[in-house]
């Protein structure tokens, strides 16, 4: 992976380690920032959904995704087989409207709504993504990309402020593990 941009005193070599530092910072984080759900998370999200509107199965991925600030998007191979049980159960019915099945909710599926005492997956997957595990990823990469802006474009002493900034980060991360 070679340097095409000015270096501005940086050479090409710490310019790919900024990057390949990034690539495995992203990597170290990928396992627990997917967007796999737990078992029963696709099923509760369905019938939250449906709770409030009638959808066919593309809305319900769509709505899922923006509604968990895109760190959730099920996949068509979880989401309609749960469809498929749901209705199996008597809790959804589908009705065809413009070559799509139209998901609602039965009575009992209403029903099983209301006693349910669980909050929509995707409340807890938004709360997490600003805080906590899940955005730490995210600020490490965005502060990755930043330094590798100044690598590539800043001159010789805006490359040494930002080498005593990192320093600085890296100082302050680690003094974050040794307090009780």
């Amino acid at each position: 992976m070679g340097n095409t941009f000015p270096t501005g005193g940086f050479n090409a070599g710490n310019i790919d380690g900024i990057w390949q530092a990034m690539e495995q910072f992203r990597s170290r984080f990928e396992k627990q920032t997917g967007t796999r759900a737990g078992r029963g998370e696709v099923r509760t999200a369905v019938l939250a959904l449906l709770a409030e509107q009638s959808m066919h199965g593309y809305q319900i991925i769509h709505e899922i995704e923006e509604r968990s600030g895109g760190s959730w998007k099920p996949s068509a191979g979880s989401v309609y087989p749960t469809l498929q049980l749901l209705a199996d159960e008597g809790l959804i019915s589908a009705e065809e409207s413009n070559g799509r099945k139209i998901y609602s909710l039965t009575d009992e599926g209403r029903a099983a709504v209301a006693d349910a005492d669980t909050s929509a997956p995707w409340e807890t997957t938004a709360s997490a993504s600003g805080h906590g595990h899940a955005a730490l990823p995210k600020a490490g990469i965005e502060l990755a990309q930043a330094a590798a802006q100044v690598g590539r474009t800043g001159s010789p002493e805006q490359v040494k402020q930002a080498v005593t900034v990192l320093d600085d980060a890296r100082r302050k991360l680690y003094s974050i593990l040794a307090q009780d």
